[in-house]
């Protein structure tokens, strides 16, 4: 498996040509592998929920792991640029540099 394609500035991850907002990298190592840890623990318990209120309760912790990483909620980054989480890639200012990349 080779490794995600990142924007220049680090915020992005490119997958099958769409951006996602990476965790903050100022979290220090540990907290992000605690978090990492419950996201994929959470994720897990939506995927064998019995019911509708289990599933709820595991969306609930997917999204404040994913909150609590910088994946989602308030930008990390601290100059304005808007959050591009989900835009293609080719469409948002990282158009020249992504068309310059070799195919994903």
């Amino acid at each position: 498996m080779t490794a995600p394609l990142l924007t220049p500035d680090g915020r992005y991850l490119v997958v099958r040509g769409r951006l996602w907002r990476r965790s903050d990298p100022a979290l220090p190592e540990d907290r992000r592998q605690e978090l990492v840890h419950e996201l994929m623990a959470a994720r897990r318990a939506k995927r064998d929920a019995a019911d509708d209120d289990a599933r709820e309760l595991a969306r609930q912790r997917v999204d404040a792991a994913k909150h609590a990483l910088g994946e989602r909620g308030p930008v990390w980054w601290d100059d304005g640029a808007p959050d591009l989480t989900r835009h293609l890639a080719r469409t948002t200012e990282y158009a020249d540099w992504f068309a310059e990349q070799p195919d994903e």
